[in-house]
């Protein structure tokens, strides 16, 4: 990665954000990031440039338990960081425990992080419990339910350290019901309804404006968008299936029906 690469593009306005993805850690990333600290420079020259770093934190080590890579990546690599560039902007991307709530809460106000709407709903019985459920499988995975209750607290607090983050992977049918299924939730199509949801169930509707559509622009520097959505109690049937040229996609949600 070169570091004037990335100063020049932010200044030209082509992103906002670079993102840091562990080798093999999710989808495509066989040619991530296998030693983060040689990327020590260029953090050095975002942290100057104030360019937001975003972070897929999960350590892709063999011998660490899959449900464990997030507390991992923390400790081994996302504290460092945090205490070496301390005006670094930090998105932890797509939380999924615990232990990602309570850092980036007990961190300064350039660390937040995104949560999905799956991670919101669902604990790792969902992919397991029943016989293997495909469509719930996505990277980082669901973890205990110990750790859903606490997003589900965190993303309806009304800190500004949380916000939305779909982290939307739409994959055809055939690849997610395979011997060696693709990882990832086709959450886009009812994300706002998912997520609404959930702040009903926790009585958070004051604050779900703000993790829907101003923290997020806050943290980025960027403007608010002014156009406006309306959510409305009403039932919602989300569809089985999405048909995509011949083949099938499974939304989130897909047969079930919603409230909003």
């Amino acid at each position: 990665t070169d570091a004037d690469d990335l100063a020049r593009g932010a200044a030209d306005g082509v992103f906002t954000a670079a993102k840091i993805y562990p080798a093999n850690a999710t989808t495509n990333s066989a040619a991530g990031v296998s030693n983060i600290e040689n990327l020590y420079p260029v953090l050095a020259r975002m942290e100057a440039e104030d360019i937001v770093l975003c972070i897929h934190g999960e350590v892709t080590d063999h011998n660490i338990d899959v449900f464990d890579r997030e507390k991992e990546f923390i400790d081994r690599h996302l504290r460092a960081i945090v205490a070496n560039f301390p005006k670094l902007r930090v998105v932890f991307e797509h939380i999924t425990t615990r232990d990602a709530v309570e850092f980036v809460e007990e961190s300064g106000p350039q660390v937040a992080a995104t949560i999905t709407p799956q991670h919101l709903h669902i604990n790792r019985n969902a992919m397991l419990v029943g016989g293997i459920q495909p469509h719930n499988y996505c990277l980082p995975v669901a973890k205990r339910e110990e750790h859903r209750l606490a997003l589900r607290k965190a993303a309806t607090s009304g800190s500004p350290k949380f916000f939305l983050g779909t982290d939307s992977a739409p994959h055809l049918r055939s690849a997610k019901e395979s011997a060696c299924g693709c990882a990832g939730i086709f959450g886009a199509p009812f994300a706002l309804e998912s997520y609404v949801t959930v702040f009903d169930e926790e009585g958070g509707l004051s604050h779900f404006e703000g993790f829907a559509s101003l923290h997020g622009p806050a943290f980025y520097k960027l403007p608010v968008n002014e156009e406006t959505v309306t959510l409305e109690r009403a039932e919602v049937a989300v569809p089985a299936c999405l048909h995509v040229t011949g083949e099938e996609i499974v939304p989130w949600h897909g047969g079930a029906t919603l409230g909003w």
